[in-house]
């Protein structure tokens, strides 16, 4: 793949952070973005030894559409424009549906659903400025099969990225076929998202999963890996665990079935 030039939001941590070292090592140009300076800044050092051409660190809280819109603005102003912008931003819950405020569900939706929807707009408008680009967003498993109770409104907030994704994507299909509109289902990936959701942590224990063999937790570079193939040659939608299309088409031959195997750990 020729060097790119990428912005990566949600980048301090976990996928994010993993991601652009990886794209770093390929010699792209990156844009990072996140609220923890610190730590994006030591991300921003991983890639830069790892081989990245370019990086440049834009402190963002993507819950406010004026920063995503400043952050559109610096990458173009930097490195005159950008081809793939990732919405990676996200944060969990731990809290049944009973027990939600309408803090948490303020709070959540923010984060994983209008912080993906400012990021669309402002990288789409530069886009057709250009006349291609590549949007890819970051969602869950759980927005697909929301069997994780303990997450519900996380679950509910990427289910309406989903749709979102879908939406553009198809608005965009004959007007810009130049414009790639890709979504992203991880399932459980060994990172600090559990640890860093707000809420409670769930207690141990409970029903088994219902995770077939091979669907489990991956590792963060397992997890990244069919993103990278993914900036390269895009398509609409991936997991990245191939397993979890089987887990899904089971849950909508027979949602009832399903459910009542228990629900799996929450990710």
């Amino acid at each position: 793949m020729s060097p790119e030039t990428i912005v990566i939001t949600g980048a301090s941590s976990g996928i994010g952070a993993a991601l652009a070292v990886r794209l770093g090592r390929e010699g792209h140009r990156l844009v990072l973005a996140a609220r923890r300076v610190p730590e994006l800044n030591g991300v921003a050092e991983s890639a830069r030894s790892q081989g990245a051409a370019d990086v440049l660190v834009v402190p963002t809280d993507v819950t406010c559409r004026a920063d995503v819109d400043r952050l559109r603005d610096q990458a173009v102003a930097h490195a005159g424009g950008f081809r793939v912008w990732v919405n990676n931003a996200g944060q969990g819950i731990s809290r049944s549906v009973l027990d939600l405020t309408d803090e948490d569900v303020d709070q959540v939706m923010a984060i994983n659903l209008k912080s993906a929807l400012y990021g669309m707009q402002a990288a789409v408008a530069h886009f057709k400025e250009r006349g291609s680009g590549h949007v890819i967003n970051i969602s869950s498993f759980l927005g697909r099969v929301p069997v994780a109770p303990v997450r519900s409104i996380y679950s509910a907030a990427k289910a309406a990225l989903n749709s979102l994704t879908a939406n553009l994507r198809m608005d965009l299909a004959q007007s810009h076929p130049n414009i790639h509109i890709s979504l992203v289902m991880p399932g459980v990936v060994k990172t600090d998202f559990a640890r860093n959701a707000l809420g409670t942590p769930p207690a141990s224990g409970g029903p088994p999963p219902v995770f077939p063999p091979g669907a489990g937790p991956q590792t963060v570079d397992e997890a990244i890996a069919p993103i990278v193939m993914l900036i390269e040659h895009p398509v609409p939608e991936i997991y990245t665990n191939p397993v979890l299309g089987d887990l899904v088409r089971r849950y909508y031959t027979d949602v009832a079935a399903f459910e009542q195997q228990g629900p799996p750990p929450a990710p």
